[in-house]
């Protein structure tokens, strides 16, 4: 139900303390419509969507969220993630299987995550870290089991404070802990995930046409520039990998690379990010290592 006719969702690094202040969740939901983030009602107590096509169904219109949590007062608040609310979400999981806290500060040193807008401590006493979305920017929402960490984006939803889920029979709320005191960004989550999940040190091989000695950097960055579609992310991973062993720096390699691959016709934030990666992963391995596999075709997934 969400349209561009809608309001512009109104955010600042305050507002779902405001919200969460509201004397019920009928009162919080109506808020959150009046200020242009699009909600829609979830199951009392759990996170199931009432509404027909889930958070699909999500909107700002003042008048239909009131009749919905007329119908349901105590329905939880469903927030949709990405594009719809402005907003993107780190879901820190907590639960018998382990705990996303220690990966999650991992990324955080890193510099991955560290300009949060606020943080909501969920439930199960697991964190909920949100940051503001570019909305220029598609970011789809993924899971990542074995760091125990989630990213809510486009095409995803989260509960929003001030709901309650039952937890071991134990009616617990989403609580706001902390807001930022610091300028908000948004979370680069391709690079959060592949930080998440980094890479087996096996071989690559190379794209067939990427020479295999005598990689000087003309002919690494030749090679870049004549890829074909659906080989070009991995010729450049591969070459801007041959760079980081042969000794050349991050900003050597970006004045070869950038150019060559934007004339096989890639775009200029694929083209960091995946320089950057090779550059990140050549140095843990350390010299006569070569990172783990990649797909040859668009978009590379460590």
């Amino acid at each position: 139900m969400f349209d561009a006719n809608n309001p512009v969702p109104t955010w600042s690094v305050s507002t779902m303390r405001r919200v969460a202040e509201e004397p019920t969740l009928a009162a919080a939901a109506v808020r959150y419509a009046n200020l242009g983030i699009p909600v829609f009602p979830c199951a009392p107590g759990g996170k199931q969507p009432l509404t027909p096509n889930g958070f699909h169904d999500a909107t700002s219109v003042a008048r239909v969220v009131h009749a919905w949590w007329q119908r349901t007062p105590d329905a939880n608040i469903g927030l949709p993630t990405g594009a719809p609310a402005g907003v993107l979400v780190v879901d820190i999981d907590v639960h018998a299987a382990g705990s996303g806290f220690a990966s999650f500060e991992r990324a955080r040193a890193e510099g991955l995550g560290d300009a949060w807008g606020w943080l909501v401590r969920t439930p199960s006493g697991g964190l909920h870290a949100y940051y503001p979305n570019a909305r220029s920017e598609e970011q789809r929402s993924w899971q990542v089991p074995s760091a125990h960490v989630d990213f809510r984006g486009d095409g995803g939803y989260v509960i929003a404070p001030p709901s309650r889920i039952s937890v071991d029979g134990v009616m617990r709320s989403y609580d706001v802990i902390a807001v930022a005191t610091h300028a908000a960004k948004p979370v680069d989550a391709v690079e959060l995930r592949r930080f998440l999940e980094p890479p087996r040190p096996t071989r690559v091989l190379p794209p067939p046409a990427m020479p295999t000695t005598g990689c000087r950097p003309d002919a690494l960055a030749r090679t870049v520039a004549l890829s074909p579609e659906g080989g070009r992310n991995h010729a450049l991973f591969w070459a801007s990998c041959r760079m980081a062993e042969n000794g050349l720096s991050h900003a050597d390699a970006m004045s070869w690379l950038m150019p060559a691959a934007q004339h096989a016709g890639l775009p200029d934030r694929e083209i960091e990010t995946t320089v950057n990666s090779a550059f990140r992963i050549a140095s843990r391995l350390g010299p006569g290592s070569r990172p783990g596999p990649t797909p040859a075709s668009e978009g590379i997934h460590l």
